[in-house]
């Protein structure tokens, strides 16, 4: 149902701040060694693609070119370590931990089903119940292999959940309003009892 590129875990603030002509591509984690190499977590559907779409932008305006990208040893498919033109240590890879990068929709095309739609579109819309109750908020579209996955944030706080992202728990998409409609498991989101009088801590 959601076409990738993207899904970013960037709070949904910043993701309403940018631009709709842009789609978030991925997501710089933690540095790498000492060279300047980093973590990133690819939001295209070919991970090692995301280094062919040329000069990636970031929310402040920021432009940045990746080189020699591969898959991170021992990690999920969609994390990477890539090198950035312009930065050669620790210190630099550092700095650019947790900035979203994104690219014009424009050089991406238009999703070919009228049922598909980039992931990026759908972080931030609210999460309601057919009563129009606002149950949370949606964080991201991760995929581990099985499809796609919505990561929600729940609105009376606790942890985030994931609900897969099918015709069956998700049975609309409304993005000009901005949220979408969930028919999730009864227990999905609810928050964890008191433990056992005689359960260790």
């Amino acid at each position: 149902m959601a076409r990738r590129p993207g899904s970013p875990s960037r709070a949904a603030s910043e993701q309403r701040a940018v631009p709709k002509e842009l789609v978030a591509l991925g997501e710089f984690g933690r540095a790498q060694g000492l060279r300047g190499e980093i973590r990133l977590k690819s939001y295209t559907s070919d991970p090692l693609a995301i280094a062919g779409y040329g000069p990636l932008l970031a929310a402040d305006g920021r432009t940045f070119v990746l080189t020699d990208a591969k898959p991170a040893p021992g990690s999920s498919p969609d994390l990477l370590v890539v090198r950035v033109q312009g930065v050669k240590d620790r210190t630099g890879a550092e700095a650019l931990t947790r900035v979203v990068l994104y690219c014009s929709r424009d050089k991406l095309g238009t999703p070919e089903d009228e049922d598909e739609i980039f992931a990026a579109d759908l972080v931030g819309l609210d999460a309601v119940d057919a009563a129009g109750t606002v149950i949370g908020t949606v964080l991201g579209v991760p995929n581990y292999g099985g499809g796609d996955l919505l990561e929600i944030r729940p609105a009376l706080g606790g942890a985030t959940a994931l609900l897969p992202f099918t015709k069956a728990f998700v049975p609309t998409l409304d993005i000009p309003n901005r949220r979408i409609v969930i028919d999730p498991p009864e227990d999905l989101f609810a928050l964890p009892g008191p433990k056992p009088a005689d359960e260790p801590e």
